[in-house]
């Protein structure tokens, strides 16, 4: 199985990889597991043609029997990903939910939602996806979906608002999208690609329509905040804890969110009541605050890189000034 180097994208949040199933191909090759899929960007299974269903990165199953020694940890996907379980049952974890996914459970996560699969072990089951990219990085981005789905477009425009005016990730599918899932199961084991293009292309357009009926018949309240520029900001400013090492701009920040400084700073005040390169300093202070007392084994210089700060000199002078000790001091 040929491994690709996993591209990098702008997300809302930082460049980041996305998931690769790396715990996957491993089991395949120790035998605990079967994979049939179609895939492109790195991820695993039989390569598809270039021109074959654009945006679709990945379609596939999996069938774990028997007790699984590997998990898919958390992880982001540059496209809509839909699974189905349709026999066993595994824990499953979206941001900070976590539930026992159950067979004729649906899984709608979008690229800016972190989940796994696994806790840390998937339990014997047999898997279904699909993973679209439709152009979203952050929630405020407009969805655009390829020219070969036959939805009529009141059926497209009703769709993106479901799946992007609420974030619910775990849905009860019904008989027709366990079958379609199926259906699909059946084409991807075929050796040659090219050959089941037109049949795959029929199987997912009626996915997509059981997926559209499923929700409608939920009473699905819709909420417009989870597609503003606020919120889009707000995930970012979320998620930069976790990733202070980076070099930040004021520039590069707002352009991660699609906004000017101006309008960036703007959001942040509302969001945290500080100006961004404020917030960005905050973070970086409470963050060496933690690994001064957590890492003692670690230098004052170490913990100064790792939370952002260029120079050790820099480091211990905003450190004093927001914190009136040196880190030496904090440290104790």
């Amino acid at each position: 199985m040929t491994r690709q180097r996993s591209p990098i994208f702008l997300s809302p949040l930082v460049k980041y990889h996305a998931d690769r199933c790396e715990p996957l191909v491993q089991a395949v090759r120790r035998g605990e597991v079967r994979l049939e899929a179609l895939a492109r960007h790195g991820y695993p299974g039989r390569p598809m043609p270039a021109k074959m269903l654009p945006c679709v990165s990945t379609v596939g199953f999996w069938d774990a029997t028997g007790t699984q020694s590997w998990g898919l940890d958390w992880h982001r996907n540059e496209g809509i990903e839909f699974t189905y379980l349709s026999r066993g049952k595994t824990d499953f974890l979206v941001e900070k939910q976590r539930c026992v996914l159950g067979s004729g459970q649906l899984t709608v996560t979008r690229p800016w939602q972190r989940h796994r699969l696994g806790n840390p072990h998937i339990g014997p089951t047999r898997l279904h996806w699909l993973i679209l990219d439709v152009g979203v990085r952050r929630p405020n981005q407009p969805w655009h979906w390829p020219d070969w789905l036959i939805l009529s477009p009141a059926d497209l425009k009703r769709l993106t608002t479901l799946l992007s005016h609420n974030e619910q990730a775990v849905w009860r599918a019904n008989d027709e999208t366990g079958a379609c899932f199926e259906r699909i199961a059946e084409l991807v084991q075929n050796p040659c690609p090219a050959s089941i293009q037109s049949r795959l292309q029929l199987r997912i357009n009626e996915l997509f329509m059981t997926v559209l009926e499923v929700l409608q018949q939920e009473n699905i309240v819709l909420d417009a905040r989870l597609v503003s520029t606020r919120r889009t900001v707000e995930l970012f400013l979320a998620a930069l804890p976790d990733h202070l090492d980076h070099l930040w701009t004021l520039e590069e920040m707002a352009a991660r969110c699609g906004l000017g400084r101006s309008r960036f700073a703007e959001y942040c005040r509302q969001s945290v009541n500080m100006p961004p390169t404020e917030y960005l300093i905050h973070c970086r202070v409470e963050a060496a605050k933690r690994l001064l007392r957590a890492k003692p084994e670690r230098s004052v210089t170490d913990i100064a890189s790792a939370c952002g700060f260029q120079t050790s000199q820099y480091f211990a002078t905003t450190f004093r000034q927001r914190t009136g000790k040196t880190p030496r001091e904090y440290r104790g």
